[in-house]
């Protein structure tokens, strides 16, 4: 049994709660309604049109919660770019491609990406690029940051209806970069509540969520949007039969964050084109895990998920096993996962770095730390993952390994 690790185990202490906006209009909804569920309770923190995180706050970079990694080197994004017109090689070179990215954050990978590939013109006039951003704010940053670009440019809210908002059709290739994307996607937090007659292969999964007690949110699991407290009217279901077959030691009390819709709608999308080339990467593990790992950070700092409700970053640790299950499932060949500094590393990080600091002396400490950042072990080097996946009329994707059975 894997267990995801790196997440603080951090109490909800209600002397540090913050009486937010938001935090007034969820308890007026559960007024309403009793519950919500944890992945409601994240969407409404992140995406929520009045109070939202992505709506209102100072998200990326130093004086934001977090750092991205093209926010720490602009080598991130320009190898990345590279790749890009290498896939478009593999393709056979076409007229027309479309660059995807989901969230772009301030567009700064989109940017160092296309600065890197001007020299290419035949890869740069090809391209249409489509932004997948819910948030008004980052779209302004986004427009400032590619003013100078000649490529077409078209922002989609929802990368599940890609081919219904925007220019894009399946004979159309796609190349489709998502960089700390999924890990901010609201997803199902699953709690193991042990059967009557204690067989652990009847255990019952049921969906967790918050609720109101009067004066602060809690946390409770919830099932047909009753607070439940006793099982034993409820026989495991599929879901449930499904997490006993992976996770046969679980116990009560045992949690799993179900991601499973989110990759479905991802690789169904995917397979609709007839060329198509995606690289994923993202904090998480590789192997299918019990834990919570949602987390809030807020100015750098993390704390408990409940206490700053629309003012603080929340994200979850990506499963890439799962997420590869899933493009399997939709007849997609999958390269990888790896560590991002294996990735980085094929691409030629070390040389890119040396060539920038040497055209830029009085830089070159600060350029070698930044490029160190992106590859520390024990660190982003080896917390995030990179995966690519593709039709499977497409080779193998450059800086990727091939998965063994």
């Amino acid at each position: 049994m894997t267990t995801a690790g790196d997440k603080p185990d951090l109490p909800y202490e209600p002397g540090a709660r913050r009486n937010t906006p938001l935090a007034t209009k969820i308890k007026e909804h559960l007024a309403r309604s009793g519950n919500l569920t944890m992945a409601g309770y994240v969407d409404l923190c992140l995406n929520d049109p009045e109070h939202g995180y992505y709506q209102t706050q100072n998200v990326i970079g130093q004086t934001g919660d977090f750092t991205t990694a093209p926010e720490i080197s602009q080598i991130f994004g320009e190898l990345i770019g590279l790749w890009c017109a290498v896939v478009w090689q593999q393709m056979g070179s076409p007229q027309h491609l479309s660059l995807i990215e989901l969230g772009p954050g301030r567009g700064t990978l989109m940017t160092d990406a296309l600065r890197a590939t001007r020299n290419i013109p035949a890869f740069y006039d090809a391209l249409s690029i489509v932004l997948v951003e819910q948030s008004e704010k980052l779209r302004q940053k986004q427009t400032q940051a590619l003013a100078t670009t000649s490529c077409p440019i078209n922002w989609v809210s929802d990368y599940r209806q890609l081919f219904e908002t925007a220019p894009i059709s399946g004979d159309r290739p796609a190349i489709i970069i998502a960089n700390e994307f999924f890990d901010a996607l609201p997803a199902s937090t699953l709690i193991c509540h042990g059967p009557s007659n204690g067989k652990r292969d009847e255990n019952v999964w049921l969906e967790h969520g918050v609720t109101f007690d009067g004066e602060k949110l809690i946390e409770r699991s919830t099932s047909h949007s009753h607070v439940v407290d006793d099982t034993s009217n409820h026989p495991p279901d599929e879901q449930s039969r499904r997490l006993n077959e992976r996770f046969p030691k679980a116990s009560p009390g045992d949690s799993y964050i179900d991601q499973s819709q989110i990759f479905a709608d991802f690789a169904h999308m995917l397979s609709r084109f007839d060329r198509a080339a995606a690289l994923i990467i993202d904090y998480g593990h590789t192997e299918p895990a019990l834990g919570d790992t949602l987390q809030a950070v807020r100015d750098h700092h993390f704390e408990h998920p409940l206490t700053s409700p629309g003012e603080a970053d929340l994200s979850y640790q990506v499963g890439f096993g799962e997420l590869s299950e899933a493009l399997t499932r939709e007849s997609l060949s999958v390269d990888g996962p790896t560590t991002q500094a294996e990735y980085l590393g094929a691409l030629g990080l070390a040389e890119r770095a040396s060539r920038l600091m040497a055209a830029n002396p009085t830089r070159a400490h600060e350029i070698e730390v930044a490029a160190l950042r992106l590859v520390a072990p024990n660190s982003m080097g080896t917390r995030f993952k990179a995966i690519g996946a593709r039709s499977p009329t497409l080779p193998p994707l450059p800086g990727l390994p091939q998965p063994t059975d």
